[in-house]
């Protein structure tokens, strides 16, 4: 049996003669989508197979899918002869743009077998001499398939060595995905060992010392691995002594490294080639020259063996020297390995005379975190789900360690400046990583989510808002959530009502959910509202303009008021939350609320439509009525029309008086109030937050409860608890919302009391809204029985659809702030949730 290994992301080339088998040999041994034959791509593009005519479209068509293929990371065969040079190049070309290992795998057939196969096959009608000449191609090219760039060459000769051969997929040497920690990644050491020691026992790692006192090892506690992101040497005062202990902890298991520029070079300078001996390397090597020779070769072989970066637990931590950008993570090639190790530059240097760095973290939008170090930073920063750990310490900095999955910091100072920089640390601390691009959100988009799974934003849709997003609404770095839409109840079948309470708790008794809460309906304007303690909290977290203390915005994304009334009444509600006792664990809060009257945003609204509305009937409708009375006076029939003039001028005093219960005077902040409902997230000034949606509505409302207790800005929502599967209590829910409706209340929200009842099938909440209130939304002559017949027919599907997606959207958005996500990922959730709203729904329901 011949095993033949092969990297499991490869591309691999299969080398042979016609008729060598090279086609059986793949289905043997590959999938059925691995392969790509250049036969079946001639009967792609020329439904013959043999038609050599279509050999070069047939071998575009077979790159591009080859290359679409190894983007996506999948091991790709080429079934070909590939026994010319130029054939095989244009494959290694592919391998290394997509930064994958080239394999060849010959099939070395004699000549007179690949003759007698050709011969039986009807669909073969090349003769001899083009196998003759693919024998002698194959011949030349064995002695030249390494140097030709394939890492890797197989050589299978003859039948039987075939037949038995066997296929191993081996791991790439950077892939410990099934590694999943925990991790302490400490920054560039730079022969700082002192300082290492104390950073290891900091981390509650043991040292464990040799007979002559020198820290060999370092056990973790309770299974932790520490990962050391390269330059461990050069500069600092004991680079053998570093080297010593962090060889020792490798070979115990307890740590793992990646190479840095400083390794990379001691490396070529210990091999005897010509490197320059500067940047702290001739310290090294003179410190070195003190060791004894099988040390200095085990450093040797210890750095060489170091794999450019490593990708860790299931793809969602990559370690390298330099940091990486997405497209290279789990790839093997020289460019790879280049940038791991020297990261990219501008071309430019700086007032120093040093490279200036590309920001490639700024442009980073891939789902792993990096770690990193190689460019000094005074402090460790988030930007896009990346962090530099090189704090300086050689320097006179400090030596940082990230805590992993904890996101937890430790370090601790340097002992003294052992080595003055060319550049002073502070350079770098000015980066910004909240940087949005509008490839962000444009084209047709998928946005996964914890509830929905993936929620498609159409491109259409993605256009409207990106136009309402830029033109009008907030910074983003503000707008970590839109709330969703709510759908209605279903249509009540008969009688003079539209929408009843009964048909909410029957949809949650269906969905298998017990226990609701309905919730006081306010007719007012949503909001959100992020309240921080202060303004320095506020420019911590939300990198906000001095004197800003908060924000809040319509369900548009837009600024509720403006600046300087902005900040009152946050002023106003930092005061009841401070009575409240909210700050106790938290800097900022997150509400989700009504902000009454309705009048006090929707004014224009009110004025243009249904002011206008109300004023046209009240000035026809019972000037028609008068006119029939008369007529009916004379004698004339007039009985029906009459009767409908009559309703109408009713119904137009109705919908006047349903529309101005939501409507009183303000002036600044004397007339308006705020009903929160929900606290929706809070957090630290630094550091990550948390959601508060695994809380049941009851305890968000008593959260409300205490703000309203503190200041009568603040609303109290009422509200009652109903199990659905008991008659009286859904009874008592009814006679509540016909209390609330009965006294000009919009109506009632009922919704699962517990948050996590949420589902694909259970709405978040559904709206009860009473018979005058939907005089609004339908127009004053809906209650007539011709209209709510055909009203009973309005289609609820999309609402609901609409509904969910938007939640699971916005819960999204919530979650990622609070695990600390960049930016971008939270404005992916919050854009999309303004981006749905442009699909086409009735806007009454």
């Amino acid at each position: 049996m011949t095993t033949l290994s092969i990297p499991e992301l490869s591309l691999v080339c299969l080398v042979g003669v016609s008729g060598s088998g090279k086609s059986t040999f793949a289905r043997a041994h590959f999938g059925r989508f691995e392969v790509l034959s250049s036969d079946f791509c001639r009967g792609l593009v020329a439904d013959d197979e043999n038609d050599q005519s279509a050999t070069a479209a047939a071998f575009d068509v077979l790159h591009h899918i080859a290359g679409v293929r190894l983007a996506g990371g999948r091991l790709t065969v080429v079934d070909a002869t590939n026994t010319q040079s130029q054939a095989r190049k244009s494959l290694i070309e592919l391998a290394r743009a997509h930064d994958v290992l080239p394999v060849a795998i010959v099939l070395d057939v004699p000549e007179k077998v690949c003759l007698a196969r050709n011969a039986d096959r009807a669909d073969r009608d090349f003769g001899a001499p083009v196998i003759r000449r693919q024998s002698d191609q194959l011949r030349r090219s064995l002695r030249s398939l390494r140097k030709e760039g394939f890492r890797t060459v197989h050589v299978l000769r003859g039948e039987e060595e075939i037949a038995d051969a066997v296929i191993v997929r081996d791991k790439l040497l950077n892939d410990f995905r099934d590694d999943h920690g925990p991790f302490d990644v400490i920054g560039d050491v730079h022969g700082c060992r002192r300082e290492l020691e104390t950073l290891l026992t900091r981390l509650d790692y043991t040292l464990v010392h040799d007979a002559e006192g020198r820290a060999i090892d370092a056990v973790p506690p309770a299974g932790r691995t520490a990962v050391f992101v390269g330059d461990l040497v050069d500069r600092g005062p004991d680079a053998p002594g570093v080297l010593r202990l962090v060889m020792g902890m490798a070979a115990a298991g307890h740590a793992r490294a990646v190479p840095g520029n400083h390794e990379n070079k001691l490396v070529r300078a210990l091999r005897g080639r010509d490197v320059q001996r500067t940047h702290g390397l001739a310290e090294t090597l003179d410190q070195l020259g003190e060791q004894p020779p099988e040390f200095v070769a085990d450093v040797e072989r210890f750095c060489d063996g170091l794999v450019s970066h490593l990708v860790l637990d299931d793809g969602k931590l990559v370690v390298a020297h330099a940091g990486l950008k997405e497209d290279y993570h789990g790839r093997a090639s020289g460019r790879v390995r280049s940038f791991a190790l020297y990261g990219d530059t501008t071309g430019e240097t700086d007032e120093y005379g040093l490279p200036v760095r590309y920001p490639w973290a700024e442009e980073y939008r891939g789902r792993a975190m990096v770690l990193y170090g190689h460019t000094p930073i005074p402090k460790p920063q988030w930007i896009n789900n990346t962090m530099c750990l090189d704090t300086g310490c050689v320097f006179g900095g400090s030596l940082t360690a990230l805590r992993y999955p904890e996101k937890e910091l430790v370090s601790v100072p340097a002992e003294r400046v052992w080595y003055e920089p060319v550049r002073p640390l502070s350079p770098e601390a000015t980066r910004r990583g909240d940087e949005l691009a509008i490839t962000d959100v444009t084209g047709r988009r998928g946005v996964e989510t914890r509830l929905a799974g993936r929620v498609t934003v159409r491109e259409e849709n993605a256009a409207g808002a990106l136009e309402v997003m830029s033109r009008f609404a907030l910074d983003p770095r503000w707008l970590m959530y839109l709330p969703p839409t709510m759908a209605p109840c279903a249509t009540a079948p008969t009688g003079d009502l539209l929408e009843h309470p009964t048909a909410a708790f029957d949809a949650y008794r269906s969905a298998g959910v017990d226990r609701v809460i309905c919730e006081e309906k306010h007719m007012g304007s949503r909001a959100v509202v992020l309240l921080c303690r202060d303004a320095q909290v506020a420019h911590t977290r939300f990198d906000a303009t001095p004197g800003s203390g908060g924000a809040v915005w319509t369900r548009t994304g837009r600024s509720f008021f403006g600046g300087a009334l902005t900040e009152e009444f946050l002023g106003r509600l930092r005061g009841a939350a401070e009575s409240a006792g909210l700050w106790a664990d938290a800097d900022w809060l997150l509400f989700d609320a009504e902000i009454l009257p309705w009048s006090a945003k929707a004014d224009e609204l009110l004025r243009q439509q249904y002011a206008a509305v109300g004023a046209a009937g009240r000035a026809s409708t019972p000037a028609a009525a008068d006119v029939l009375a008369a007529v009916a006076a004379r004698g004339v029939d007039v009985g029906d029309l009459l009767g409908r003039a009559t309703a109408r001028a009713h119904n137009v005093e109705a919908f006047t008086a349903a529309y101005r219960r939501y409507v009183w005077p303000t002036a600044g902040l004397t007339g308006v109030e705020i009903a929160p409902f929900q606290l929706l997230a809070s957090g630290p000034a630094e550091g990550e937050g948390r959601t508060w949606a695994d809380h049941d509505h009851a305890w968000h409302l008593d959260v409300a409860d205490r703000l309203a207790a503190a200041d009568a800005f603040v609303r109290r929502t009422g509200r009652l608890v109903v199990d659905v599967n008991d008659p009286d209590s859904c009874g008592a829910g009814v006679a509540w919302w016909e209390e609330l409706t009965g006294a000009g209340g919009e109506g009632m929200v009922v919704k699962p009391l517990a948050n996590g009842a949420v589902g694909r099938r259970v709405q978040p909440g559904i709206k009860v809204r009473g018979r005058e209130y939907l005089r609004i939304i339908y127009g004053p002559d809906y209650t007539e029985p011709g209209n709510l017949e055909r009203l009973r027919q309005r289609g609820l599907g999309r609402k609901q659809s609409l509904a969910l997606r938007e939640y699971a959207l916005g819960i999204e958005a919530l979650e990622r702030v609070a695990r600390g996500e960049p930016l971008w990922r939270v404005h992916e959730a919050v854009f999309a949730v303004l981006a749905l709203e442009s699909e086409p729904t009735d806007p009454r329901l």
